[in-house]
């Protein structure tokens, strides 16, 4: 598979697929396609997985299109502003928080949805409760909101992230949550009681707009 990368307010990727090619894709995320690219909606993990996938707010299926020839394409996009980052599957499996997933193609990929490791983290982190993992051989395009900035972590190396900063992770990455540290802070600070704690090894997406987050909530919401 090909593809580029265009935008600068509200970046799309153009994938041009080799005969028989495919790729999966987040709900709603065809802009436009040629004639010889079919699709349908599929759940990975069948019925659980649509159980799940629907609990992660990321909808119970997902677009699965497909090439019937050479020299067909297809546009997709966010339905949000923001960029595009992509992600190397050799380098190991990522964990995509809500709305953050915005397609993948390759050999054995696997897109599945996985609860947070920790309690607190699920229930207060931001990310919510169920996230989207992908692993196989390939590659998987990511979207956040606003800009991307980009943190390699070394082992045991902490990061503090503000609420709905979070776009992506490795799965190497450990996810947690702190208190903001005093009372003045969760009621006048604007970051609500929580804040992300990531401790490492594995590389870090952020983006720069909150996504689905207001100043008086410590969890996200879809949109």
């Amino acid at each position: 598979m090909q593809y580029t990368i265009a935008g600068e307010i509200a970046q799309f990727a153009r994938l041009e697929f080799g005969s028989g090619e495919s790729v999966w894709l987040s709900k709603g995320a065809l802009m436009a396609y040629s004639d010889g690219v079919q699709w349908q909606p599929r759940v990975p993990g069948g019925l659980g997985g649509a159980v799940r996938r629907t609990l992660a707010g990321e909808g119970a299926a997902l677009t699965y299109a497909e090439a019937q020839g050479a020299g067909q394409f297809a546009l997709i996009a966010s339905n949000a502003p923001g960029h595009i980052a992509t992600w190397d599957l050799a380098d190991g499996p990522v964990i995509a928080t809500r709305g953050s997933f915005l397609a993948a193609w390759g050999e054995e990929v696997d897109i599945s949805v996985i609860i947070a490791r920790r309690a607190g983290a699920a229930f207060f982190g931001g990310a919510g409760l169920f996230l989207q993992r992908i692993a196989g051989r390939g590659t998987v395009l990511l979207h956040g909101s606003g800009d991307f900035e980009q943190c390699n972590l070394g082992q045991g190396e902490p990061l503090v992230i503000s609420t709905g900063n979070l776009a992506a992770f490795a799965d190497t990455v450990d996810y947690d949550i702190q208190t903001v540290g005093s009372i003045g802070r969760a009621l006048f600070g604007g970051e609500g009681v929580f804040m992300t704690r990531l401790t490492g090894p594995g590389r870090v997406l952020l983006q720069s707009l909150k996504r689905g987050v207001t100043t008086s909530s410590s969890a996200g919401s879809s949109d």
